[in-house]
């Protein structure tokens, strides 16, 4: 071992008389190495003084601290632990962040575009469809019947004092987020005006930062059907009365904000928020989403299903746009018997680079997405608390899914390239080298832009909510729904699509922690690729029917994405199937 035969820094053996000094070289008169056995009295002639290179072979320094380091016992106690220690640094420290760059995590790395290239031929070749629109979602499975529902009109039951009919005073709550997250608002806000006995003041809506849309309710939904379908369940009014409004200077915004806690159970509505209600007779609530609890009294969740599924209905110029744009895309979608699926894409440039995930843009799209970071957040993202993972955010399926992987998916499931697909996105990033591998897998993509004129499409080019709103109408009514990421939008999708199917989701949600491993594997065939694809979709097939046990308040799940078996009734007042719903009303719209 190199360090156990180290000599640097060793004194030279020296024999020292018993009286002399170990600092000097002559000593008594005798002389350092003289013969002690000699008899001879004479002096010995003195040495040539030392030179400067003796000093540094001096005994002295063994006695200093880097002398006793070097002691060969001291050196291997200290030399053990060094190169323990250094050996775990460079397992786990940036050693290992530099052979990663060489050796990556399965899945934790975009080569999603490397794999469709060498798939390519074996897609060109395997066009065959084994998948049929009209029958994709043909299941053996029958739904258990379902409760009657409670009796929700008349005799209401209110957990106050009295449980007087009269209500106790007015609901003011503003909406934020986007379309989804504003229509969570809207419908909790009814189920909370029933809890507190209270007249139900039109939702405003919060101007968003991000969604940039200044539309209000009567913008996107239908006011007069929303106040008409509650009636005699939830009193709803468009404004305050007169005098009230005089008392706090004619600005709802002098009205003392309350603030509540996120996902308040209706014991807190109660014992916190109703004494003050009852003594002030308003309330305003801001921000009001999520602020309402899924676990809530059944006649409560009801007027939730009630909102949702019958009051909030988008508003006739929408309805109209939207109804036309799905006749559309019927025509277009001859054929595949009229039958076409929704895509909706999440690949919008704040999508990506607010989710820290990298793709094969390398340093230039790194320095772009950096850029967009900080615009849209300042420079929070770079604050030290702060740690973003690109390569674990992928490998845990937490990255939006390219068009290229999208389209690799469905044609893996079986999808053929006669499959009319309506992409519902904003703004895709870098649209021309990112949708390029998609139009070649599918070529009969549309999208509002496509389907409809630019003239019909003007009245909602500047409101990012109402857009939103047309893609949601379409996307309900399609065959087959693919999601792509999280979010609000998704998730009302697939609760109302379950909603008008019978309690069947008819959804794609697909597992992209085991797509991105599928997509990072250079040796994974075509053959196989699709193998894997069919058993995701046979278990999102499963998934759709599943119906969460409901016992008591103690619902965990939520009403908008799990609607059965709370909204059941609703469901069967309306006596249509996914079938029967007429193209002219477009499941309630």
């Amino acid at each position: 071992m190199a360090i156990g035969k180290a000599t640097v820094g060793k004194a030279l053996p020296m024999k020292v008389t018993k009286d002399c000094c170990i600092d000097c070289q002559v000593c008594g008169g005798s002389a350092v190495g003289g013969s002690r056995g000699s008899g001879s009295t004479s002096p010995s002639p003195p040495l040539s003084p030392p030179r400067r290179r003796a000093r540094l072979l001096r005994p002295r320094s063994s006695t200093t601290f880097v002398g006793i380091l070097l002691r060969r016992p001291v050196r291997y106690l200290v030399a053990l632990p060094l190169l323990y220690f250094s050996g775990l640094i460079m397992c786990v420290g940036p050693f290992s962040s530099l052979v990663g760059l060489f050796s990556p995590q399965p899945g934790s790395v975009y080569r999603s575009h490397l794999i469709f290239q060498k798939l390519w031929p074996d897609i060109v070749l395997d066009n065959s469809s084994s998948v049929q629109l009209e029958s994709i979602w043909t299941y053996k499975m029958r739904l258990k019947e379902q409760k009657p529902c409670i009796n929700t009109t008349g005799g209401r039951r209110f957990l106050f004092e009295g449980g007087a009919n009269e209500p106790n005073g007015y609901l003011i709550v503003e909406a934020n987020g986007g379309l989804n997250q504003q229509r969570s608002a809207i419908c909790n806000a009814v189920a909370l005006a029933g809890l507190l006995n209270a007249v139900l003041v039109i939702p405003r809506f919060e101007l968003n930062s991000v969604w940039k849309d200044p539309s209000e309710f009567g913008d996107i939904y239908d006011e007069d059907h929303f106040i008409s379908t509650l009636e005699g369940h939830v009193k709803v009014v468009r404004v305050l009365p007169e005098e009230l409004m005089e008392q706090y200077n004619s600005s709802i915004n002098n009205i003392p904000n309350l603030r509540v806690q996120a996902w308040a159970s209706a014991n807190y509505y109660i014992r916190e928020v109703y004494p003050i209600f009852k003594q002030q007779g308003v309330i305003r609530i801001a921000p009001f989403a999520n602020r309402l609890s899924m676990s809530v009294p059944p006649h409560i969740q009801f007027l939730r299903c009630l909102a949702n599924y019958k009051a909030v209905k988008f508003s006739p110029a929408i309805s109209e746009l939207a109804n036309m744009l799905v006749s559309r895309m019927i025509e277009k979608s001859s054929m595949t018997g009229g039958k076409y699926a929704s895509v909706h894409l999440r690949f919008e440039e704040d999508m990506v680079a607010f989710s820290f995930c990298e793709y094969d843009g390398g340093r230039a799209e790194k320095i772009e997405l950096d850029l967009m970071r900080e615009k849209g957040w300042g420079r929070k993202f770079k604050r030290n608390d702060r740690t973003f993972s690109p390569r674990r955010n992928r490998i845990d399926g937490k990255c939006p899914l390219t068009p290229l992987e999208v389209g690799m998916m469905l044609r893996g499931m079986g999808f053929d390239n006669n499959t009319s697909i309506y992409l519902a996105s904003g703004k895709i990033y870098h649209a021309e080298r990112y949708l390029a591998p998609l139009l070649k897998m599918f070529p009969l993509i549309y999208s509002k832009e496509s389907l409809a004129s630019p003239e019909e499409l003007a009245p909602f080019k500047a409101y990012s909510s109402r857009l939103a709103a047309l893609d949601y109408i379409v996307c309900l009514m399609s065959e087959v729904f693919v999601t792509t990421q999280g979010g609000n939008f998704p998730h009302f999708l697939m609760g109302h699509r379950r909603f008008i199917n019978g309690g069947h989701s008819k959804t794609i949600n697909p597992d992209k922690q085991k797509l991105v491993l599928l997509l990072h594997d250079a040796d994974v065939s075509w053959k196989n690729f699709k193998l894997q694809m069919a058993a995701m979709l046979q278990e999102n097939d499963r998934k759709g029917m599943i119906i969460p046990r409901v016992k008591k308040f103690n619902r965990k799940t939520s009403i908008y994405k799990f609607p059965l078996p709370e909204c059941g009734c609703l469901q069967r007042s309306n006596n249509l199937t996914a079938s029967e719903v007429p193209l002219s009303s477009h499941a309630l719209y």
